[in-house]
């Protein structure tokens, strides 16, 4: 079971960053530390490592930049999606018997969903801080799109143990605050 939220963690990161969690596991793979079945194993080539570390560059260096960000956050609607799709179906297919349309779907959704919420937080913080807040939070979802990649392939449970903590506490302040009305003057 705790397998599974390896599949969640590596498509919930690559809705941050595309290219950032699909480096980790190909490289990880080609280490030896996580495994890869066909055709996914052809992330293991040193071509396509070579790629995504241009692209990953590339990535990182246009989403510091304010305007330039929405821009690529635009581009990537179609990318990131599409990459937790591929990073869910690589590690469900090596770990789990669910179906890969299934997982194709499942990561679809979750990149996507991670993604989107990402593309409409990031106008905030440009307009509230004129753009000079933008390097900073790019960084910190580059940083968490690492961390949870690195620990969906070398620790799954604690990706299990940290979702589950979130629910948990999620759920216990909704319950919390379900009877507060907000106070009109």
């Amino acid at each position: 079971m705790p397998d599974i939220f390896s599949a969640f963690g590596l498509s919930a990161s690559a809705g941050l960053n595309a290219y950032l969690p699909l480096l980790i596991v190909a490289v990880s793979a080609r280490l030896g530390a996580f495994q890869l079945r066909e055709p996914f194993d052809a992330l293991t080539s040193w071509w396509v490592i070579g790629v995504l570390v241009v692209l990953l560059l590339i990535e990182i260096f246009v989403d510091k930049i304010p305007a330039v960000d929405t821009a690529n956050d635009i581009i990537q609607t179609l990318i990131r999606p599409t990459a937790g799709a591929i990073l869910f179906a690589a590690s469900a297919n090596v770990i789990t018997d669910i179906s890969p349309v299934l997982s194709i779907i499942l990561g679809l959704l979750v990149a996507g969903g991670v993604h989107a919420g990402k593309m409409l937080a990031r106008p905030a913080f440009t307009v509230s801080t004129a753009g000079t807040a933008n390097p900073v939070v790019s960084t910190v979802e580059d940083v968490i799109s690492a961390l949870t990649a690195l620990l969906s392939v070398l620790l799954p449970w604690l990706v299990m143990l940290i979702a589950v903590t979130g629910i948990v506490l999620f759920l216990w302040w909704r319950i919390r605050h379900a009877g507060r009305r907000p106070v009109r003057p």
